[in-house]
């Protein structure tokens, strides 16, 4: 296996560093060889998700599902490039989907100035290639991914952004609710929908069981992930 292009997290479960750390992409493989990709990067990052296949002894006709956390295009700028390979569609919250589907990033927060720039020049089509969507997934549903990919719906960085728990591995994958980069922080204020609500639904992630927490932005937590995230939210409580 190429280490460099892929990172072991558990049985059947690898981190795809796709820049380096600080922006990941995840396979998840079944028994029976199918795969399930998470997040595909930027635009660039493509070719590195299916080299992650080829690491891992697999290839693209074994894909059988495409996963996004949410429809921002250090997610799903690579996206479009993946699929013309597996030839297969998307799987993405209800409430992220039409943004997917026309290759555009939701609403940015306007009480940032920066909020207010990006989305003065977010086009559709214009922030990634449109994606088809074959699936809306929903809180609390549990993806047939190898063994169970619970579905737990946290908005505010964008309103369909979700965080996913492989319960057989006891993976949690938090997408942008929160990174760990230089240290556990919350994501930057302007890229989210609703800065407020990414604080107020990520506590969420406290009240799970996992023994191994991984970000789409940094590198995992293997020593009591659980713990330093509950720390963490507890000492960024809202109102």
């Amino acid at each position: 296996m190429a280490k460099e292009l892929v990172v072991p997290l558990a049985p059947n479960v690898w981190r795809i560093p796709l820049v380096r750390d600080l922006v990941n992409g995840f396979i998840l493989r079944d028994d029976d060889g199918q795969v399930t990709l998470v997040d595909m990067g930027v635009k660039s990052s493509g070719p590195k998700v299916l080299a992650a296949l080829g690491a891992i002894g697999s290839a693209p006709s074994d894909v059988t599902r495409q996963v996004l956390t949410h429809a921002h295009p250090d997610h799903a700028g690579g996206a479009a490039h993946v699929a013309r390979e597996t030839g297969r569609g998307f799987t993405v919250h209800h409430d992220d989907a039409a943004y997917a589907a026309e290759g555009s990033s939701p609403p940015r927060d306007r009480s940032f100035l920066l909020g207010r720039l990006f989305e003065r020049f977010s086009r559709p089509g214009r922030d990634f290639e449109p994606l088809a969507v074959e699936r809306e997934m929903t809180d609390g549903e549990v993806l047939p991914v190898a063994g169970g990919l619970r579905v737990v719906h946290t908005p505010g960085h964008s309103p369909g952004h979700v965080s996913l728990l492989h319960e057989e591995s006891r993976t949690l994958i938090t997408g942008d609710a929160i990174f760990n980069v230089v240290g556990l922080r919350w994501p930057v204020k302007a890229f989210c929908t609703d800065f407020r609500m990414t604080q107020r639904t990520a506590h969420v992630l406290g009240e799970l069981d996992y023994d191994l927490a991984a970000f789409t932005h940094g590198a995992e937590l293997r020593d009591r992930p659980r713990e330093a995230i509950r720390r963490f939210l507890g000492s960024h409580r809202t109102d």
